[in-house]
């Protein structure tokens, strides 16, 4: 269901709290750390929206702000550890500056454990929220501001899509654009279904409407955003599926590329695959986590494909979209899994060909299936196996780069670069640097691949 009533409620938070925080701080700041997933970046920008609105000026330097959030991540046990030394070092501040509030929100303060242990070891952090209550930011503000205590609010169930929340986008020609939320697949080694709850898509019209907001505003790279955004459409009360709404996007006006992610190969249809192949604006870039080479293993992890299932998925691809660029995800080490079986990841990679893979070592997370899974292979053992897969990508990568060397390609200018070289990319997402005026920046323009060194070095033609 989507619901535009829900956040006019917070509306009225907003308005009450604007006076409170001018006869408390004169003109407050915001601070906005997020850690984690593109989601949690978009999540991060309806934060510093809401705050805008409320009267916030934003800013990054934690030391100044008045208000400072941490928006987290519970997908890794190495990325939990960062939040909690970042709250770590907030003590003294909070103890110096009485006023500051501070807030964290994200998928670790959706889990019960991590807010009892918020509540008993870190006792100047004034409000923990989950994913499910974004949306009330403003009227946990204005109540802590009222006097209210310590507020802890995690609820369990959603099941509406809240509509009409404010964004403050981080000035970038890139913007996020999140098509659904939540996730139905409960892979063994995930906390993502538990946290984000389960999957719910926005209505077309709704993300037609943002994204011609983003395209009007100058944005020319639109990633679309989903735990599984093959699986866009189910539930809603219109005939529509992934391929169909990109489709859509591709008919608005424009000069622009769509992106999308993440990809989950159970639900990557011949149809989707089609449609990338036939949409011009969509980027021929495909990130698609095939996480384990063993079809075992991928039992184990409850992904519901195997090994040939995969591979016919990128030899499809690669047939409707010749020099199209693969990217993946790969966990090594999960529990159970046999050198044998990990050497099956590696001989994947080879027949592959990724231009670039994200690797991971199996990360527990409690109160997913495989916390309570059997590992008998140390962490040093599985230290070895990375290294040796980091070994087998690395002359890929290289290899896929040189075959670039000479090529011309339409890339959008992004940003600049420390040495003051324009860093644009290719529209299959891989970056390039070349000398040019800062005007550039914002604008498609076609170079020539010339140089690898320390990256891909162009000239324009």
């Amino acid at each position: 269901m989507q619901d535009y009533a829900i956040f006019n409620e917070q509306q009225v938070y907003i308005e009450k709290a604007k006076p409170l925080l001018e006869n408390i701080y004169g003109a407050p700041k915001a601070c906005v750390n997020t850690f984690g997933c593109q989601q949690n970046v978009s999540d991060s920008e309806h934060f510093k929206g809401m705050l805008k609105a409320m009267g916030y000026e934003i800013t990054e330097n934690v030391e100044e702000a008045d208000f400072i959030l941490f928006n987290t991540c519970a997908v890794r046990e190495h990325a939990e550890d960062r939040v909690y030394g970042n709250i770590g070092t907030i003590k003294k501040l909070k103890a110096a500056r009485k006023n500051i509030i501070l807030a964290v929100s994200g998928c670790m303060a959706q889990q019960e454990i991590v807010a009892n242990k918020i509540k008993k070891s870190y006792p100047y952090v004034d409000i923990v929220f989950g994913t499910h209550n974004i949306h009330r930011l403003p009227e946990f503000i204005y109540k802590r501001l009222s006097g209210s205590g310590r507020i802890f609010e995690r609820s369990t169930t959603v099941t509406e899509i809240v509509e009409g929340m404010p964004v403050l986008r981080d000035k970038s020609v890139k913007g996020w654009l999140p098509i659904m939320y939540g996730c139905n697949n409960f892979c063994t080694y995930c906390i993502v279904p538990y946290v984000r709850g389960r999957e719910r898509s926005r209505a077309s019209a709704q993300i037609i409407k943002e994204a011609k907001e983003m395209v009007a505003s100058g944005i020319k790279d639109i990633t679309l955003l989903g735990q599984n955004v093959n699986s866009y459409g189910k539930g809603l009360n219109e005939d529509i599926n992934f391929a169909g709404l990109l489709r859509k996007i591709n008919d608005i006006p424009g000069d622009f590329r769509i992106r999308f992610m993440t990809s989950h190969p159970k639900d990557c249809t011949e149809e989707l695959l089609t449609t990338m192949s036939e949409c011009s604006k969509v980027c021929k870039q495909l990130h698609l986590p095939f996480q384990s080479g063993s079809s075992r293993v991928l039992k184990a992890m409850n992904r519901h494909y195997d090994r040939q299932t995969y591979l016919n998925l990128i030899k499809k691809a690669k047939a409707l979209m010749p020099g199209i660029t693969l990217t993946s995800d790969v966990i090594v080490g999960f529990p159970g899994e046999t050198y044998a079986e990990f050497c099956q990841t590696l001989s994947l990679i080879k027949e592959v060909r990724f231009n670039s893979l994200f690797t991971f070592i199996f990360s527990p997370r409690p109160g997913t299936p495989a916390w309570n899974m059997p590992d008998n292979v140390s962490r040093a053992e599985k230290g070895k196996w990375f290294n040796e897969l980091l070994l087998t990508q690395e002359p890929i990568g290289k290899e896929l780069e040189q075959e670039m060397l000479g090529k011309a390609y339409k890339v959008l200018c992004e940003e600049l670069g420390k040495d003051g070289q324009i860093i644009a990319k290719t529209d299959g997402n891989i970056a390039v640097e070349f000398n040019g005026p800062e005007s550039l920046i914002g604008s498609f323009v076609n170079i020539k691949i010339t140089g690898i060194n320390g990256g891909l070095k162009a000239t324009l033609i």
